[in-house]
């Protein structure tokens, strides 16, 4: 049980990593070379804000550390799962749509790499947790996963079809996106992954994953 949580928390970190280094080097900068710095700035503003309002606003399930909220116990804990994993998954959806509409494909290639890196690991740790949280076997709370990972392709196709409309909202698009992704990982991923004494695997799967991500950003350069 404790190498499971190990591998567990590792697998977050990993997950963070690549999704924090993929914020800066595949949304971040080439925002700021598309439109310069300020906008991008107010897309982080927005986007984190609207993950804060969402949080504030949407009682839910944390992945790992359970319910919050006052009216969690007027909703079944399954659909509050699956809500946690569903604005989990959004921002990074909505970020490989803006890379895509952005017309840079090989960047937008390495963002969409990244957030399949880190869905593997991301999932393999949703799917233990939801077997915690009551969600029955294993093969059916890894299909709740996979299922809740699903909102990525409408929201890609969102992003990438609005900012093909207006070009001139890119690098605000952009920053939206990776202040979505920063939120998630600042307030989601990497708090949860220190609060029972495994902080130094996270930290070391964090280490890992942006390792890994700055690599194959040189590698696809």
């Amino acid at each position: 049980m404790r190498n499971t949580r190990r591998v567990k928390y590792i697998s977050l970190g990993f997950a963070a990593g690549v999704m924090l280094t993929a914020s800066f080097t595949s949304l971040i900068l080439p925002g700021i070379d598309q439109g310069g710095v300020v906008p991008v700035i107010i897309g982080i503003v927005l986007g984190a804000g609207m993950l804060d309002l969402v949080d504030h606003l949407m009682p839910h399930l944390h992945v790992i550390k359970g319910p919050e909220g006052i009216a969690t116990t007027r909703i079944k804990a399954v659909w509050l799962f699956i809500l946690a994993i569903t604005l989990h998954n959004a921002p990074e959806g909505l970020a490989v749509g803006v890379g895509f509409g952005a017309g840079d494909i090989p960047n937008a290639l390495k963002l969409m790499l990244a957030i399949g890196i880190q869905n593997i690991p991301e999932g393999l740790a949703v799917a233990v947790s939801a077997v915690g949280a009551g969600m029955g076997a294993y093969y059916y709370a890894s299909l709740v996963g996979v299922r809740a990972g699903l909102i990525e392709i409408p929201l890609a196709l969102l992003g990438a079809a609005a900012v093909q409309i207006a070009t001139p909202i890119l690098p605000y698009a952009m920053g939206f996106a990776a202040g979505a992704m920063l939120y998630v990982i600042s307030d989601e991923i990497i708090p949860e992954t220190h609060r029972k004494g495994h902080e130094r695997f996270a930290t070391l799967g964090t280490m890992f994953g942006v390792i890994v991500m700055l690599f194959l950003d040189i590698a696809l350069g």
